[in-house]
């Protein structure tokens, strides 16, 4: 007797239907829309850093309008001195580095120069520098982007109950009160990594100057840099800043070589065994897989400003779930 096959159906209403379609045109507006979402939570990144200062100022009695104005100016112009004074002599010794790393390499090991033809590489470093002028003079020429993201910066600062009054009107209030828990547990994460990241890029970028200056490695002010930028790529920055580092120093003898290994390998220590747990606490606590992913993804999608914020933006979301998950849990 043959067996009977069992005919299954799967039945979508409407309701799904409509409310897939929504869904999905609301995903397309985001990312027609994505300049001023990018702009927006740059912003909140920025409010989260700045509040911690604002409320101590205010509790001085000072008004919290003139604080907020008070600080936001001088970020400005610390950000102006760094263009004017600190930038230009970077540029112009990191282009002294690139255009003798070639000769460096053939020193590290001649039997590269049969394989590649190190002298034409001296040739892309105009264009390499030209470029990284122009990615830097585009961030700051988008005059409507920074001044945007400055302008929701101070307004999300100064108007403190801002977010709960906007979510009242789209959620009942115990829903408002919700998310804005949520929310502002995201805002103290992501505060203390820009504080936390901000400390360790200098305290890694100065140690690793005066480390390289003491033992006579030369170009020590471009290395540190390196050093100090890539401390916001969590895991593989600190290892990647040692290569440039290591073959600089190669090529002045075998002994600041090894030497300049030692000295990262310290400040790596120093930084993972007492100031990372001091200062960033858990703030960050990423996989480093999850943290790998993100850097590609955000990579893909905003270029180097998507690797900057692909950590912060995984933070943000990461909080998100788990405290989603937490309250749906309490709820059950």
């Amino acid at each position: 007797m043959a067996q009977e096959q069992k005919i299954y159906k799967v039945e979508v209403s409407a309701k799904t239907i409509v409310f897939a379609v929504f869904f999905l045109l609301l995903l397309a507006l985001l990312w027609v829309v994505r300049n001023l979402m990018l702009s927006l939570f740059i912003a909140f990144i920025i409010m989260s850093a700045v509040k911690p200062p604002v409320l101590f100022l205010e509790q001085r009695k000072v008004p919290r309008r003139l604080g907020v104005l008070g600080i936001f100016i001088l970020l400005i112009l610390f950000f102006s001195f760094l263009l004017v004074w600190v930038i230009p002599p970077i540029v112009s010794e990191t282009v002294l580095l690139l255009r003798h790393l070639p000769s460096m390499i053939g020193a590290v090991n001649p039997a590269i120069i049969e394989y590649v033809n190190l002298d034409s590489l001296s040739q892309y470093v105009p264009n390499i520098t030209t470029q990284a002028i122009q990615i830097i003079q585009t961030l700051f020429s988008n005059v409507m982007f920074v001044m945007t993201t400055l302008f929701f910066s101070i307004y999300l600062t100064i108007e403190d109950g801002f977010v709960e009054k906007t979510l009242l009107q789209f959620f009942s209030e115990k829903e408002a009160r919700s998310v804005s828990v949520i929310l502002k547990k995201t805002e103290k994460r992501l505060g203390s990594w820009l504080l936390g990241e901000l400390f360790l890029m200098l305290i890694v970028g100065f140690l690793t100057y005066i480390g390289l200056t003491l033992i006579g490695v030369r170009y020590a002010l471009p290395l540190s840099i390196i050093a100090g930028l890539l401390e916001v790529v969590p895991n593989i920055g600190p290892t990647v800043s040692t290569i440039p580092a290591f073959i600089v120093a190669i090529a002045q003898s075998y002994f600041l070589g090894f030497a300049s290994i030692a000295l990262y390998f310290i400040i790596q220590q120093l930084e993972n065994n007492l100031i990372v747990p001091y200062v960033m606490k858990k703030a960050i606590g990423l996989n480093p897989i999850v943290t790998l992913i993100s850097l590609i993804v955000g990579g893909q999608l905003f270029g180097i400003l998507g690797i900057i914020l692909s950590i912060p933006l995984t933070l943000f979301l990461e909080t998100l779930l788990v405290e989603v998950l937490n309250t749906k849990q309490q709820t059950a």
